[in-house]
């Protein structure tokens, strides 16, 4: 019995620790909770366990970036298309990580992850006419969406979507945040859809939400004090750092 307890108590001290961490990163560049912290649960529990884990620190965390700006409406006017298609296409797809293996999937993504954040490094800019950016958001929503149903992971396209639509900074991370909350609150209609969602996952989930609020609200602060280059920068290779991880796992 107490060999239980023990390891009751090591995995919730890893994962306070994990969504800390994790928070902080969300704090400081409006996305990377869900990616940072499967990318330390894989390795403790199945992708589907861990996706069901994140959902609550996830959902909330989010909803705190959606509302932290003053421009909800018509951030929402501008990516319903996108959000529409995501959700859409997150419930078609939830059958590939309830199904097992994802490996594939996570290391394309981790991929388009590490090339698009070089790219955009190395000062080029994706620049969509005006009139095509609906059906281009259809397209890009669908393809995030089958990215989530397949890995649980919602940065991509979405990610550098959104950031190409030229938001300044606050109004990106707010964007970011209403992507993110379509996608979490699909992906849980997904995994309630093929029955996975275990209850040990989601009390886990409960105990995880604390930790990633504190780390979230710590990275929220170092976001309002330093430039929007610095900013930039830190989002971009941010964004590197979530491929590797991703690829590395998957390898």
């Amino acid at each position: 019995m107490a060999n239980v307890y023990a390891f009751e108590s090591s995995l919730v001290m890893m994962i306070t620790v994990t969504f800390v961490l994790a928070g902080m990163v969300k704090g400081v560049t409006g996305m990377g909770l869900p990616t940072v912290a499967m990318g330390i649960l894989g390795s403790l529990i199945s992708p589907v366990a861990a996706a069901a884990m994140l959902l609550l620190p996830s959902l909330i965390s989010n909803l705190f970036q959606f509302g932290g700006g003053g421009n909800t409406r018509q951030l929402l006017k501008r990516l319903w298309p996108m959000l529409l298609a995501v959700v859409i296409a997150t419930l078609l797809a939830s059958v590939w990580i309830t199904g097992g293996d994802t490996t594939r999937t996570q290391f394309a993504l981790g991929m388009a992850l590490v090339a698009y954040a070089l790219w955009t490094l190395a000062g080029k800019k994706i620049a969509v006419a005006p009139q095509r950016e609906k059906p281009f958001s259809l397209v890009i929503g669908f393809v995030t969406g089958l990215l989530t149903g397949g890995t649980g992971v919602f940065v991509m396209p979405a990610v550098p979507w959104i950031q190409s639509l030229g938001f300044e900074k606050d109004e990106l991370v707010q964007a970011l945040g209403i992507s993110f909350t379509f996608s979490t609150l699909a992906l849980a209609l997904g995994l309630w859809w093929h029955d996975a969602l275990p209850v040990q996952s989601l009390s886990l989930s409960t105990c995880a939400i604390l930790p990633a609020l504190l780390g979230q609200w710590i990275g929220t602060r170092v976001r309002r004090v330093i430039s929007p280059v610095v900013f930039k920068r830190c989002f971009l290779f941010c964004l590197v750092g979530l491929g590797v991880e991703m690829m590395l796992r998957a390898a």
